[in-house]
């Protein structure tokens, strides 16, 4: 029984795994048949029965349930859970923070559903909404350029001297041999620590049949071999920052990561799963600078691996502490003493506090800056998919008109680019086109003008060019060329081919130029509108003819300059 209540005195008997039973003391509340009933209730939330697994965790909560038990008994209870009413716990609850809230509801509701002692009303309560909120705090800012540079050189620096340290031991272990054969030194110590593992003094002597102060005399630095033999915590601690820098997995995701997690997908890149608490499985082909790091820690910890137990050896953040092996834990109070030894300092001067959230932070933040992006970040440590699905709201009316509009234009942006384009030759009449006249409300006038070539836009003929499509409604339309190729207004004549061939021309000029993934953005859509849909219905002979008035430069289109290759 991991958690259960000791009557008589009464206390919680707390035995978690790794741990030494241990019992806190509870008979000393002003209402022990309170303090009896909520400490059953958390008995039951204790690991494997319930949530519970950490000894720091369930101290909180009992502090939580001495904290209730002492207000309830000022406000004159002092009965068991079966009597609380309703008024006395909303007044409770209403003069208390979230977690004081979340705490008490949670073992009520466990103690409740072994014994189903609460009455009906207050049932409903208990297992009803909270009446508080959590506490939202701000952003965590990204780390200052200055802070975030000092950092990961200092990361670089460690990891190429554990790196060449790692090596150098290894090679003066091969020199060695048995000490109980050639001697204690420092190649022979080296020798027998590989092959028996990261052994304390005390296994070393019994080994050597040597007695406990003959090898402590004869230790010639014991601990130094082992711990670069053998990666520590702190050894660890550079790698996963510089991996969290360069990848921005999130911390929890870094923290249990197995070998099973990383499989090489070329020479030069890892796929990395991973999982992330809320969301569940995710994965990340990583850079060959992130895919050497990995693969040089994976190296460094082999040795350990050779020895560890079969429930800690597939651990890529396996590490040894006092000559035992564990999973490395990075949690703030165990990273401040790595930040005191290195002198890592804030711009501010002080120790730099070091949080891994903020590393993914940093990372989204800088890579934001490094690429073009159309999103103005509302919290930096959200993606924009999270931010859009999760986070963004319209606060008033007239928020809410203008997320409409923007909603619409998008609506309208796919009907446009799902629309077929209206391609014709030199024999089609106005009565050849009774759907697209109905489908633009034209008039016969203004058809003979798009066939006879009066509005002519340079790409195609315009059905409407005051239609506001692309700009303000009763304006001149001042979209740039390649737009009409998706525009559902536009009409494509033999009379454009030459026009079409040099846009096609710009096409080709701006994919040798810019970056593949830019491209795809900006020009894809239009480039492939008009390769695949537009140019196959014309003759081949009237694009060949037509190709010789084309001479491949940017003069050829009507183009602002910023619009202008270089």
């Amino acid at each position: 029984m991991p958690a259960e209540v000791v009557r008589e005195p009464l206390a919680l008997k707390l035995s978690l795994p790794g741990q030494a039973t241990e019992l806190i003391a509870i008979g000393d509340l002003p209402n022990p048949l309170l303090a009896a009933d909520l400490a059953e209730g958390l008995a039951a939330l204790v690991h494997p029965h319930g949530p519970l697994a950490k000894r720091t965790t369930v101290m909180s909560f009992t502090y939580t349930l001495r904290r209730m038990v002492r207000e309830l008994a000022a406000d004159g209870f002092s009965g068991p859970v079966g009597e609380l009413t309703r008024s006395l716990l909303a007044s409770f609850w209403l003069r208390s923070q979230y977690l004081v809230e979340y705490r008490t509801r949670t073992m009520l509701r466990a103690f409740d559903e072994r014994h189903r002692a609460l009455p009906e009303p207050v049932r409903q309560m208990v297992f009803g909404t909270n009446y508080t909120r959590p506490v939202v705090g701000s952003p965590l800012p990204p780390y200052q350029p200055a802070e975030w540079n000092r950092l990961i050189d200092l990361c670089k620096a460690e990891v190429r001297r554990l790196g060449d340290r790692h090596r150098t031991m290894l090679a003066l272990a091969q020199e060695g041999q048995d000490p109980a054969v050639g001697g204690w030194n420092r190649a022979n110590a080296a020798w027998l620590l590989l092959r028996l593992g990261p052994v304390s003094r005390v296994q070393v002597a019994k080994h050597l049949g040597l007695t406990r102060e003959e090898a402590r005399q004869g230790s010639l630095g014991l601990e130094e071999i082992r711990n670069a033999l053998f990666p520590t915590h702190a050894d660890a601690v550079p790698y996963l920052l510089l991996l969290g820098a360069w990848t921005g997995i999130v911390p929890d995701g870094l923290t249990g990561l197995e070998t099973k997690d990383v499989r090489w997908t070329g020479q030069q890149a890892m796929l990395l799963s991973y999982t992330k608490g809320r969301t569940g499985e995710e994965s990340l082909v990583l850079s060959a600078g992130a895919s050497r790091l990995l693969e040089q820690w994976i190296e460094h910890s082999a040795q350990a691996r050779r020895h560890a137990p079969e429930d800690l050896a597939d651990r890529i953040w396996l590490v040894t502490s006092h000559c035992r092996f564990k999973a490395a834990t990075f949690a703030e109070y165990l990273l401040r003493p790595w930040v005191k030894r290195h002198e890592v300092r804030s711009d501010a001067g002080g120790p730099m506090w070091l949080d891994r959230r903020r590393l993914r932070t940093t990372f989204i933040a800088q890579r934001g800056q490094r690429t073009w992006s159309l999103r103005a970040t509302i919290d930096p440590n959200h993606s924009p998919e999270v931010e859009g699905d999760h986070y963004l709201s319209a606060a008033t009316p007239a928020q809410q008109a203008v997320i409409g509009e923007i909603i619409a234009d998008a609506q309208g942006d796919l009907l446009r680019r799902a629309s077929t384009p209206l391609v014709i030759d030199d024999s089609v009449t106005a009565d050849r086109l009774p759907q697209e006249v109905e489908r633009l409300g034209l008039g016969q006038g203004v058809l003979e003008e798009l066939l006879g070539g009066e509005r002519d836009v340079f790409t195609a003929s315009c059905a409407d060019q005051m239609a506001g499509l692309h700009g303000p409604k009763g304006k001149p339309c001042p979209a740039r060329p390649w737009v009409c190729l998706l525009c559902p207004l536009a009409l494509f004549a033999p009379r454009h081919l030459p026009n079409l061939l040099r846009l096609k021309a710009y096409f080709a000029r701006q994919f040798r130029a810019m970056p593949r993934e830019q491209f795809a953005v900006v020009f894809a859509p239009y480039a492939r509108r008009l390769s695949a849909e537009i140019l196959p219905r014309f003759p081949q002979a009237a694009i060949e003819a037509s190709q010789a008035e084309v001479a491949d430069v940017d003069a050829e289109l009507p183009l602002r300059a910023e619009e202008m290759t270089s």
